[in-house]
């Protein structure tokens, strides 16, 4: 992606392929502006980036770059949003808002899911089938907690007679950055609750992926939001990302990403105390045991590391399998990786899309060389793949490893799959928690009570028994260790978008 003065012309032609729909063909072919206060805004600097596809490296599309004066804009659009028409709004009416979003996503969701495939690389069945879907379903289920959350009455015993209660009142502008592996499903984690709960926000989409995030803007326009309740601002992390994050009218700031940023933005974050929610890395352990339904422990491995490229934060990175089954799970895994069909993700039989940039495809290699230099034994995979596109695919591939080789120690954030043998019970779940990382894992068995005994003792924010990648709205989404702060998704999500205030009457 490249910076520069003026929007241009040139064109990926992955565009010319017969699945893109005419109408996104059409939208792409104009510059796309800010969105701050209700309105279109060209970038106070004039600059604009090129987003590229993936799976050429060639442009799709012309978009603003946000710079501090843009994001000192849009805070003060989403502050008057706040103690004016957003603010004052009843809740069922913000609920109203938010269901209104929702029926307009569904309404374009074939239109977003090519645009997210685009833009990401990843296949159109994915986000047809799970991150357009999941943005929709977010939206409803806030929609209905606008009018749900409550605070109590509190039996207070200090002498005299008083009525105490609490309120539950937003924190206020919200900065919201979100990554780009899943851009409009982690926007929909971050605004939904925010909206729901009386917030403004204001959203920064990775530079890389900012285009799910401007169509959203559109159609929060349709759905009749006050202006500045949201205001979507692309841009870089410095300075847009940094000018978010120390902006004193910013209340909170809700981020996904890299560790390395978590830790910079709760550093500028404690100069003005600000409420912050981190949802940040991975190396998430996989566990197959012996007497797992091995046909779906295999299916699950492969979901876990190669969906999504593995460009994932709770991708099943480290798979441990008991010796007894090693070698024909480790087999039948390598056989399906070498088979898996990659190309353009907008090609309807495109399995496993292209790694989203030219440096991330470096950093992935870096990874695998890093695996073979240290003593990994290569199974499959572990090289571009040209016959896929011009772009950037990387094939799939599989390692036999150990614990303390690179591979299995650092999140790839690609699809590369270590593989490592247990004997014991015991032994895989303290190797599996020996990690900084607490995202998630996954286990196989068909022993509940020993898969229940094996979750309890992961330390991880969620487990799968018997399943992988299993997410819905109601369920709370966020790690132990350095896999983060707080928790996105469900109720407990809006405890962070929200203050608890205590008010006492004295009735003597």
């Amino acid at each position: 992606m490249s910076s520069r003065e003026g929007p241009g012309s040139s064109r990926s032609q992955t565009l010319e392929l017969p699945f893109v729909a005419p109408s996104l063909r059409q939208w792409l072919s104009s510059p796309k502006q800010l969105f701050i206060g209700g309105r279109w805004q060209e970038p106070r600097s004039g600059r604009y980036l090129t987003v590229t596809d993936p799976s050429t490296g060639e442009p799709l599309a012309e978009v603003a770059e946000a710079g501090e004066e843009d994001v000192d804009l849009a805070v003060q659009a989403a502050r008057r949003a706040l103690e004016g028409t957003w603010g004052k709004l009843p809740p069922a009416e913000r609920g109203r808002l938010l269901w209104k979003l929702a029926d307009l996503l569904e309404e374009n969701a074939q239109e977003l899911a090519q645009l997210e495939s685009l833009n990401t690389g990843k296949p159109v069945t994915e986000t047809s089938m799970a991150d357009i879907p999941l943005a929709v379903e977010h939206f409803r289920y806030f929609a209905g907690w606008a009018t749900k959350w409550t605070g109590e009455t509190l039996p207070v015993s200090f002498p005299g007679e008083y009525l105490a209660y609490t309120r539950r009142e937003p924190v206020g502008v919200v900065g919201a950055i979100v990554p780009w592996n899943f851009p409009l499903m982690i926007a929909s984690w971050k605004l939904a609750p925010a909206l729901a709960t009386g917030n403004t926000v204001v959203l920064k989409p990775s530079e890389l992926t900012p285009l799910t995030a401007l169509r959203l803007a559109e159609l929060v326009r349709q759905a009749g939001f006050p202006p500045g309740t949201v205001n979507v601002l692309p841009g870089y992390g410095e300075p847009a990302g940094r000018a978010l994050v120390e902006h004193p009218g910013v209340d909170k700031i809700s981020f996904t990403g890299s560790p390395g940023v978590g830790r910079k933005i709760m550093t500028a974050a404690a100069r003005d105390f600000k409420r912050v929610t981190l949802e940040l890395g991975g190396k998430s352990p996989n566990i197959v045991f012996p007497d797992a339904d091995l046909d779906s422990a295999v299916a699950g491995a492969m979901m876990g590391i190669f969906f999504n490229q593995g460009e994932v934060c709770c991708a099943g990175s480290r798979l441990f399998v008991h010796k007894e089954q090693f070698d024909r799970v480790v087999g039948a895994i390598a056989e399906r990786a070498g088979r898996l069909r990659q190309g353009p993700g907008i090609h309807p039989m495109t399995q496993m899309g292209p790694l989203i940039s030219q440096t991330h495809m470096e950093r992935v290699l870096g990874y695998i060389e890093k695996g073979r230099a240290e003593g990994a034994e290569l199974l499959v995979g572990g090289e571009p793949n040209p016959e896929a596109g011009t772009g950037y695919f990387v094939k799939p591939t599989v390692f036999l490893g150990r614990d303390d080789m690179t591979i299995a120690r650092e999140e790839i954030f690609g699809p590369v799959l270590t593989v490592l043998p247990f004997e014991s019970l015991d032994e895989v779940v303290r190797r599996a928690n020996d990690t900084p990382y607490g995202l998630a894992a996954g286990i196989w068995t068909r022993d509940v009570a020993k898969a229940i005994k094996v979750a309890h003792r992961l330390k991880a924010g969620t487990v799968w028994i018997n399943g992988y990648n299993l997410l819905d709205a109601t369920s709370p989404w966020g790690g132990f260790k350095q896999s983060g702060i707080g928790r996105e998704m469900g109720r407990y999500a809006l405890e962070h978008y929200t203050e608890v205030k205590s008010v006492w009457i004295n009735l003597g």
